[in-house]
């Protein structure tokens, strides 16, 4: 047995992971990086940048079927699936080189194996023990949960699985009407797969505010997706021809596929990570709101800590983490101030409270509500958007929520965050001009509205 020390050991090398390690390098920090796969994790290979390619391909394929009602000619012809994979994956390699060359620039030591934490400032990669003379960072990142006796394989795909099937299904159903499911529920109606999505709760993306669910519902029943929302799955069975879901109420439903989409947990079991002093609670490392475990010199950042999980909060609480251990005294990033963006089609975007979130921490009394509609939009008209902007505030306060639905308004979400951020009034924002004629202006027409000043739209 050999060892090494560095004044930092981060073990992953996901969102989280490489955003502690790179900042650490900035501040001075010697380094090293355990990855037992592909630097990148997750969100690189399997989840937020293959899944956005593919749906940018399903909205290549929706606009060249309705080309001709803007008076283009062009027809569709069909899914060449070895083609998008190949768009896909170069996009991937193309980011992950340079994720490689960012790494190697910052003189981080990657450290290539399945790390074991083998004491709070030690973690073991095969025969040699890295040692963390400062701290160690753990960031293992998630794994596509399911549901009990519901094991992945076959004709039940996990997430993962659901990125590189050899062919497309004729139909599918989605066990989960979440962020994951509606997105694959999306890209598949695109490519003309025939889809029934299967939600336990009333709500599509029941996390987000409920008059966006309820705008993506209308949405995708136009698009021929069928919704079934407030069902339970009774039992699944499969052979070689497809696949069954027994309903806890109605008729089952027949497929080809069913395609898992219950969320993610922590990847944190066998880790030695309870053996080294770190609590778990249901698998999430327990942490302050720096992001430090029990045990002094041990911090955990991403899908490991119990929230919300993005790759862009992993890359914050990186930044943040490497920030603390250095006596920076960063400022924690709430929660409540990280926006959330689903890239279905339409566009669900958001951050902040939802109106019942707002009213049961304030008081239904002391909550105000706008909601301007993109038929009002003109760059919305002009690329067929329809959707609504949707602003949350305290009665004579500051915006607490911002949500949105319709095409692209994933881009519009940092303007959002920024208000709610930095809790400006309606009264702040209405004045900013917005350029004409952008989908940005919507926002703006929204916050005009709740200043008691509306332009395009009714008071």
């Amino acid at each position: 047995m050999t060892e090494s020390t560095f004044d930092l050991v981060v073990l992953g090398g996901g969102s989280g992971g490489y955003a502690a390690a790179l900042r650490g390098a900035e501040l001075g920090f010697s380094v090293a990086l355990v990855e037992e796969d592909r630097l990148g994790g997750t969100c690189l290979h399997s989840g937020c940048i293959p899944t956005k390619a593919l749906l940018h391909a399903a909205e290549v394929a929706e606009l060249s079927r309705h080309a001709a009602s803007i008076g283009v000619r062009a027809s569709f012809e069909g899914i060449d699936l070895p083609g998008v994979y190949a768009y896909r994956d170069g996009v991937v390699d193309r980011l992950y080189k340079g994720l490689q060359g960012l790494v190697a620039a910052h003189d981080v030591t990657l450290v290539r194996g399945r790390g074991h934490l083998v004491s709070p400032s030690a973690v073991r990669v095969g025969e040699v023990v890295h040692s963390a003379a400062v701290a160690v960072v753990l960031a293992t990142g998630s794994v596509a949960r399911s549901l009990p006796g519901l094991d992945f394989g076959g004709r039940v795909l996990s997430s993962t699985q659901a990125l590189s099937l050899p062919e497309l299904p004729r139909s599918a159903i989605i066990l989960g009407g979440g962020v994951i499911g509606v997105e694959f529920a999306s890209l598949w109606r695109s490519f003309g797969v025939d889809v029934t999505i299967v939600e336990a709760l009333p709500g599509l993306v029941p996390n987000e505010d409920r008059s966006c669910g309820r705008a993506l519902e209308r949405a995708f029943r136009r698009r021929g997706i069928t919704v079934r929302t407030g069902v339970r799955v009774a039992a699944v069975e499969q052979d070689a021809k497809g696949v069954s879901v027994a309903l806890a109420e109605g008729e089952p439903l027949e497929a080809d596929v069913l395609l898992v989409a219950v969320g993610r947990g922590p990847r944190t079991a066998g880790m030695g990570f309870e053996e080294a002093g770190v609590t778990l609670d249901r698998g999430f490392v327990e942490v302050d709101a720096a992001l430090r475990t029990r045990v002094p010199g041990v911090y955990a950042v991403g899908d490991v800590v119990e929230g919300l999980q993005l790759a862009h909060r992993g890359f914050q609480q990186g930044i943040f983490v490497a920030e603390e251990i250095a006596g920076l005294a960063p400022a924690p990033v709430p929660e409540a101030h990280i926006p959330r963006v689903t890239y279905s089609d339409p566009e669900v975007a958001s951050v902040g409270l939802t109106q019942a979130q707002a009213e049961e921490r304030l008081g239904a009394g002391r909550v105000e509500c706008v909601e301007y509609n993109l038929a009002g939009n003109g760059k919305s008209q002009i690329i067929g958007a329809s959707g609504f902007v949707k602003l949350v505030r305290e009665k004579d306060g500051p915006v607490v929520g911002v949500h949105m639905v319709g095409a692209r308004v994933g881009e519009l979400i940092a303007e959002a965050q920024l208000a709610v951020a930095w809790e400006a009034h309606p009264g702040d924002v209405a004045p900013l001009v917005h350029a004409h004629p952008t989908q940005n202006e919507a926002l703006g027409e929204a916050f005009l509205a709740l200043a008691g000043k509306p332009l395009h739209t009714h008071r």
